[in-house]
């Protein structure tokens, strides 16, 4: 057997998630079919986590294993060429040990939303960005996403149906920056709870259209209450940005 880290961006909206499942559009699914194709059986894709139906991926990282040993861009190619009709592509193969695991030995997974304070309706980025039809104040929202960095228990922010062991997790940074027309979140950690990128993003929405005040973050957190949290933010705006690893060059 030989093992291939996989870089692969996509476009989440055609599919129910990151996640195999057995009547719906998967990304794994389009990426083990594929791969099934070369190995001329059933194979496992293994990613780096699993993202919510709609959310899309600038290079998600994922592993595989071929029965023969292939050159790196082969397999880029051959994946490629049997993921013609999905909105999927495979940007990189790389040769790994054996036992590199894509999940496993992730250290820092980083997400971008993408938020537009605009009255008119999208015509070029439907299903890319979140609309709203008031001025945000994207300095107060950075200023009120500070409270989140750091170790706290993330109850407030993960959906009731988060599987995680625990709450706690830790948050390595949090940006909010205006990028032309729209308002840019970026958010680093080793890992995250389900949901908890859009539940954060609609919390500071609400802050930054003036519903909450900017204090609200660290009551949200001390609440330990999923009922405290502002909207969930949809997933159209949400992007897997890398995950990185140890023997990365940066």
């Amino acid at each position: 057997m030989s093992r291939y880290k996989l870089t692969i961006e996509y476009d989440g909206a055609p599919y129910q998630g990151w996640q195999w499942q057995d009547h719906a559009p998967t990304v794994q699914g389009a990426l083990e079919r594929a791969a099934e194709r070369i190995n001329g059986e059933p194979t496992e894709v293994y990613g780096a986590g699993r993202t919510d139906s709609g959310v899309h991926a600038l290079a998600m990282t994922a592993h595989v294993d071929f029965k023969k040993p292939l050159r790196s861009d082969k397999v880029r190619d051959a994946l490629n060429y049997h993921l013609a009709n999905e909105a999927v592509s495979v940007l990189d193969a790389k040769d790994v040990a054996d036992d590199w695991h894509a999940r496993f030995d992730a250290r820092e997974r980083r997400y971008l939303y993408r938020l537009i304070d605009r009255r008119p309706k999208l015509a070029l980025d439907a299903g890319r960005v979140w609309r709203l039809p008031m001025k945000l104040d994207a300095e107060l929202m950075h200023h009120a996403a500070q409270d989140l960095v750091g170790e706290h228990d993330f109850t407030t922010f993960r959906d009731t149906q988060c599987q995680a062991k625990s709450p706690v997790k830790t948050l390595d940074a949090i940006t909010v920056i205006r990028a032309g027309a729209e308002i840019h979140v970026h958010l680093r950690a080793r890992s995250f709870l389900h949901k908890q990128v859009r539940s954060i993003v609609g919390t500071l929405a609400d802050i930054g259209r003036g519903y909450r005040g900017a204090d609200y973050i660290k009551q949200a957190l001390r609440a330990r209450d999923r009922t405290a949290c502002g909207q969930v933010a949809p997933s159209d705006g949400l992007y897997l940005v890398s995950v990185h690893y140890e023997d990365d060059a940066e």
